[in-house]
């Protein structure tokens, strides 16, 4: 089957066809490591290990290459607000990001380079476009021209004389276009900074990902994956740059994803309604987490509400069940009528879940088959005492592998844990505010006290009452 994925370059689902037969190059664009990641960011790691997994699925050898922001206007600010050094702050947020995405059953990538180890890159590449006349020396700092690049806004929609000031865009009176951005700032106070053919500074956010990604892929490769908030600017200045430094297409296929949404509108840190991947695992098993962002379409808006997480710990927990007594049932040598019918539902369901994956990587639609699957097998579970060994191991294999491509571990135990001691504390609490209302004092202190003997920390607020574990 052809795999189709849809291009943001081209604002079109295209055949997939990598630069080298049986190989697949990947840049995802990794955090930025000045706080801890939220689910919003998680999704676009989910996503990039889904489209990994599955083209490993169908025999692609995948090179995976994401990286760390770890210099950043960001980055130094939040290293002075808490009084340590850049390199402490990348090291404690990177080893957060680190055990989130593991926790979420994200691979780890095959080279996860830094910013800061890849400054004479970075360097080289600006110095190119010094030379080809791309950007500009403006006291100590240097900028692209963005309208020396007559393809600016490709990959957006922006073209450069209609852009607007966007909060990564520098204002500063002395740039040629106000559109320009920074490929090297000099060095102001105390800032970190390294020696360049311009004087101490460091390097612009969006130079950094193009030195990284040619480095390690190619002046061009296959497929760029990221957030849809990373198209403008940052992706669209990565393909100016490097495009116009090397002269070839850089990224061939750009895969983004869409928002992940609190009450219908996007979770950002700027907005302040996120929700970090440590805080909702305190709150839901990683699988559930996991399940629950692939239930929709990478394309397409998720919102993040107790209800369809609910929902969706019941589906994970259904599947796993039936996995379970599939394998606990017992086999035998001759085949039945039945047992033929499953094995070609089977057989039907895996191929029904490689074309929706063929169809821009659907997650949606092979989550939603192999439900059905389940309902398929626990019917014949309830019909037949056992199943014939082929089938059986057929079923499980092809179940397993499929599982497999969605990152879902079929482990044999509860997923419920953290969402029902989530449920349990609300009931408490409500309890304790009844007994609050009818100002019965001491009921409503003594499960306070209780829950606080057991780690639980309750406040009251004009909002309500509101709680959370002892190491949160």
């Amino acid at each position: 089957m052809v795999l189709m994925v849809f291009n943001t370059l081209r604002k079109r689902r295209e055949e997939f066809t990598p630069l080298r037969k049986g190989e697949v190059s990947i840049y995802v664009c990794g955090p930025t490591v000045y706080d801890f990641i939220h689910i919003g960011n998680a999704r676009a790691f989910i996503v990039a290990d889904i489209v990994r997994r599955y083209l490993e699925y169908k025999g692609y050898k995948v090179k995976f290459v994401s990286n760390i922001t770890d210099v950043d206007d960001k980055s130094i600010r939040r290293a002075e607000e808490m009084g340590i050094s850049l390199q402490e702050l990348g090291e404690i947020y990177s080893d957060a990001y680190f055990e989130d995405i593991a926790k979420l059953n994200v691979r780890k990538p095959d080279i996860n380079p830094r910013a800061t180890q890849h400054i004479n890159e970075i360097i080289e590449l600006i110095q190119i476009l010094v030379d080809k006349g791309y950007a500009y020396h403006v006291d100590g700092d240097i900028y692209y021209d963005v309208a020396k690049f007559e393809e600016y806004g490709k990959l957006s929609g922006n073209k450069a004389e209609a852009l607007n000031l966007g909060a990564r865009v520098e204002i500063n009176p002395d740039k040629k276009n106000p559109a320009d951005f920074a490929l090297w700032k000099k060095q102001r106070g105390n800032e970190p900074a390294w020696h360049s053919p311009w004087g101490k500074g460091r390097p612009g956010w969006h130079i950094e990902c193009s030195a990284m990604a040619m480095k390690y892929l190619g002046e061009s490769f296959d497929i760029h994956i990221g957030g849809k908030d990373l198209i403008f600017p940052h992706h669209e200045n990565e393909i100016a740059q490097s495009e116009a430094a090397t002269g070839k297409p850089f990224a061939r296929y750009w895969l983004h994803n869409e928002w992940l949404t609190v009450n219908g509108e996007k979770m950002s840190k700027s907005l302040g309604n996120f929700v970090t991947v440590q805080e909702a695992l305190r709150r839901y098993n990683p699988q559930v987490l996991r399940f629950f962002l692939e239930f929709a379409h990478y394309r397409s808006p998720v919102d993040f509400n107790d209800e369809s997480l609910g929902q969706t710990e019941r589906n994970l927990e259904r599947l796993l069940r039936t996995l379970e007594k599939l394998e606990e049932l017992e086999e035998r040598e001759y085949s039945t009528v039945e047992d033929e019918t499953l094995l070609e539902e089977v057989e039907a369901v895996k191929e029904k879940c490689e074309a929706a994956m063929d169809n821009d990587f659907n997650t949606a639609l092979a989550i939603s088959t192999i439900l059905e699957l389940t309902r398929t097998i626990n019917i014949h579970i309830e019909k037949n005492a056992g199943v014939e060994t082929k089938t059986k191991e057929k079923t499980v294999e092809i179940l397993r592998q499929l599982l497999n491509v969605l990152g879902i571990r079929a482990e044999k135990r509860r997923l419920d844990q953290p969402i029902v001691m989530e449920r349990l504390i609300n009931s408490i609490i409500k309890v304790r505010q009844q007994a609050r209302e009818r100002k019965d004092w001491k009921t409503a202190d003594a499960i306070r006290d209780e829950l606080g003997s057991i780690g639980f920390i309750i406040e009251d607020t004009p909002e309500g009452t509101k709680w959370k574990t002892r190491e949160s």
